[in-house]
């Protein structure tokens, strides 16, 4: 997955997500920036295929957010029905069509209004509301309901509120070698309805029976076998879903994440496509460069536009050192590698998010134009990330470290400014007040960047010339918290410098701080301290000695917390 990299050698207290982009050699997991400019998205990275035995699904929900509501108010279900942002104006954003409202001619990219138009028996339901902005916190909680029955028969990553990646190769070993698919009597309904590509359905025969036979055979390869055992287990948890969560989804069955990630889509809604190695070449030959994951953007336009090249088939001309010579080496041999259906990015194994973020878009005329506005609603998204990271405390035992503002902007005589605003970062300090401050500080110490970009002036509060369209801010870099005896660098990673850098004034916002980091953190300019060492005896032990009556799962949160108020008050004395 592209990413954007935040780690840099010597950061001021406040510092650009894409100031320092790293370079590295295929597989190693760096980045490369594309075009040279600064604040673009990082070139993909090759990753060699670690086995092309692997059995990798890709379970996509069905109009998650329309399926969530109808399970709330089951009289929806088989009615015209959208999911609508909760923006009243001209009926609201429809940000979920259900299938039945899709065959009016229904789609997201209208307003509620509109909808109305084409479908007057459209069921509108608008997202829930807090602090002025949708609420999805009872999407990520039916999202979590769903990775919980998947993460049972395998490594699970879930990759977003609706959508899951999951590796079931030592769950299809094991089926393989106990009870293979080719000695089945009986094989479900549900698997017997997958589409697998390159499977010959034209002649008239019964397409099930087809499965069936590609499922029975006995003279197929290895990768073939673990496909089959592949399309039985993603439809038994497919089933399962629909049982306990009353959600329908759909999945893609292949050997690798991007190739299950293209099927996916393939055939929905409540339908799961197969991709055998053989098939892969007929699959990738005709399908649109903009539609593979990571070619929407410039990378692909400068594949259309500079070397003609429209579908991934297309690809197939070019040596592997005429696309490097033109896109690097890392980029060159990642466009060789997809053309082939090759791509070794693994499963990584997470049922929880990697971060929290909470943003809002202020388009049109309700773009923001006085910092007081922005303070306001930096307040609020900030309210919201402070009480997810509270919750992931509490339940998880885990701990964010990098606070990240975005924002996108405009200058009223320069169109070409959007989205140059640039992103900044600091050190993650708990506690919503502090997340609130440590925010605005992050945004003024990008305005004053985006204002010198452009030459505006600022006078008192409000603006001249530029406006917020969009803010959000999040919490990154979240891992469990160690237990036992830690010191309160490596127990904070960092953390003890938020506390010094608060103190600078909002003049001096980009002076390098003072206190040195563990190795893996972000670097900043180093100065000897000690690190006070703290024991702390085992928890249990602890809670029941001190505080008897309390529930001990009560009670562990409650002592976290106070671990917590104590490295707090440490930060200030050292």
């Amino acid at each position: 997955m592209t990413k954007t990299i935040t780690e840099c050698r010597v950061a001021p207290r406040f510092y650009s997500r894409n100031d320092v982009l790293r370079s590295g050699r295929a597989g190693t997991g760096h980045y490369r920036r594309f075009g040279g400019k600064r604040g673009e998205r990082a070139m993909p990275v090759a990753k060699p295929e670690s086995s092309d035995s692997r059995v990798i699904a890709h379970v996509d929900m069905d109009c998650f957010y329309v399926q969530v509501e109808q399970r709330k108010q089951p009289q929806l279900r088989g009615l015209p029905t959208a999911v609508v942002q909760y923006n009243e104006w001209k009926g609201g954003a429809l940000i979920a069509v259900s299938y039945e409202a899709r065959k009016f001619g229904i789609k997201r990219s209208m307003r509620g209004e509109e909808a109305k138009e084409v479908c007057p028996q459209v069921q509108l339901v608008q997202v829930p509301v807090a602090r002025g902005k949708a609420d999805l916190s009872g999407y990520r909680n039916a999202g979590s309901e769903v990775v919980s029955i998947l993460a049972r028969r395998g490594r699970c990553e879930r990759a977003s509120i609706d959508e899951v990646y999951l590796d079931l190769t030592d769950a299809a070993e094991m089926m393989l070698a106990d009870n293979p698919p080719q000695g089945m009597e009986t094989i479900d309904e549900e698997a017997l309805k997958s589409h697998i590509l390159g499977l010959n359905n034209e002649d008239g025969s019964d397409v099930k029976e087809n499965v069936r036979k590609w499922i029975h055979r006995h003279n197929a390869d290895h990768r073939d076998k673990l496909l089959a055992c592949g399309i039985l287990i993603v439809a038994e948890l497919r089933m399962q879903v629909l049982k306990e969560t009353e959600f329908t989804c759909s999945a893609g069955i292949a050997h690798n994440k991007m190739l299950a990630k293209l099927a996916s889509g393939m055939n929905k809604p409540a339908q799961q496509t197969v991709v055998p190695f053989s098939s892969v070449k007929g699959l990738l030959d005709t399908l649109p460069i903009r539609k593979m994951k990571q070619l929407g953007g410039k990378l692909g336009i400068s594949l259309q536009m500079d070397i003609g090249v429209n579908t991934v088939g297309d690809l197939l001309q070019f040596p592997e050192e005429k696309l490097q010579e033109r896109y690097g080496i890392n980029t060159g041999t990642w466009l060789w590698n997809i053309a082939r259906g090759i791509s070794g990015e693994e499963v990584e194994g997470r049922l929880l998010p990697k971060s929290h973020g909470s943003g809002k878009t202020f388009p049109g005329p309700r773009a923001l134009k006085t910092v007081p506005a922005v303070q306001h609603w930096l307040n609020q998204l900030c309210e919201e990330l402070s009480e997810r990271l509270c919750s992931d405390l509490d339940q998880n035992k885990r701990i964010a470290h990098t606070l990240t503002l975005h924002a996108r902007a405009y200058k009223s005589s320069d169109s070409d400014s959007q989205k140059k605003f640039p992103s900044k970062s600091c050190p993650l300090r708990y506690g919503t007040a502090k997340i609130q401050e440590d925010a605005f500080n992050l945004f003024q110490a990008g305005l004053r960047e985006y204002i010198g970009f452009y030459g505006g002036k600022t006078r008192g509060s409000h603006c001249r010339g530029w406006g917020i369209t969009s803010l959000s801010v999040s919490a990154s870099k979240i891992v469990p918290i160690p237990s036992g005896t830690c010191s309160i660098a490596k127990y904070f990673h960092g953390q003890s410098t938020s506390h010094f850098s608060s103190m600078q004034s909002s003049d001096n916002l980009n002076t390098e701080a003072t206190l040195s980091l563990p190795s893996g953190s972000e670097c900043y300019s180093e100065v000897n301290l000690s690190e006070p060492k703290i024991d702390f005896p085992k928890e249990e032990s602890w809670i029941k000695d001190t505080v008897p009556d309390l529930d001990l799962q009560e009670q562990k949160v409650n002592f976290l917390k106070t671990k917590l108020l104590l490295f707090s008050f440490l930060q200030i004395l050292f």
